[in-house]
């Protein structure tokens, strides 16, 4: 029997949040994003972009950390690299520009794990796909999502204009009304893995 990958995660109650500056949003709309990754896709190709997937638990069910933009749109913390960055250093890069605090003392420790998805944008659109269509030989943009190992304890800075919400996968699964098709299909993505569920009061750990 070929034994799963075992990812920790510890409660939610095991971290703390505080708040740091707003971090303005470049785009107020839709439009203005797409049209803002077609300026920059003439200037530096196919956008890049990568992001963080972190779990936590509470009542014993793995929750994900999703930032959510005024009073509907969420998202996972990343966003896009630089031509030429690596994506495991550029995703601690934009880890630390959306949760990571100003002073180097409260630095979280970032541990990137696997990449569990990509996704591919073939047009100036809103619709991203887990394939490239085989007649688009120039996508517009690849996203990879990272799974990200978080220690037992850290402190997490959430811009003032933003919320930092833990959101069950239950809630998450096939909801694409709710958080589109990304973030809504990330439970069948966590599937192939074990979860072990660790109580930091008492070190007991539970196995899902």
């Amino acid at each position: 029997m070929v034994m799963s990958p075992a990812v920790n995660t510890y409660p939610l109650s095991s971290y703390t949040f505080g708040s740091k500056e707003a971090k303005i949003e470049k785009d107020t709309s839709v439009a203005d994003r797409l049209a803002r990754m077609k300026t920059n896709y003439l200037k530096e190709g196919m956008r890049t972009s990568v992001e963080g997937i972190l779990l936590v638990q509470e009542h014993s069910h793995p929750h994900i950390l999703l930032l959510q933009i005024g009073n509907t749109f969420c998202k996972l913390p990343g966003g896009r690299l630089r031509p030429g960055e690596n994506e495991i250093e550029g995703l601690k890069r934009k880890l630390s520009s959306k949760l990571a605090a100003n002073s180097s003392n409260l630095q979280p420790n970032w541990q990137i794990g696997e990449c569990v998805a990509t996704w591919w944008r073939p047009n100036f659109e809103t619709m991203m796909y887990p394939y490239c269509p085989p007649h688009i030989s120039k996508p517009k943009e690849c996203k990879r999502l990272y799974l990200v190992h978080l220690s037992e304890r850290e402190y997490f800075a959430v811009p003032k204009n933003l919320k930092l919400l833990a959101v069950p996968l239950f809630e998450l699964y096939d909801n694409v009304q709710r958080y589109g098709p990304v973030i809504s299909t990330i439970p069948q993505q966590l599937s192939r893995f074990q979860f072990n569920m660790i109580n930091n009061e008492t070190d007991d750990k539970l196995l899902l």
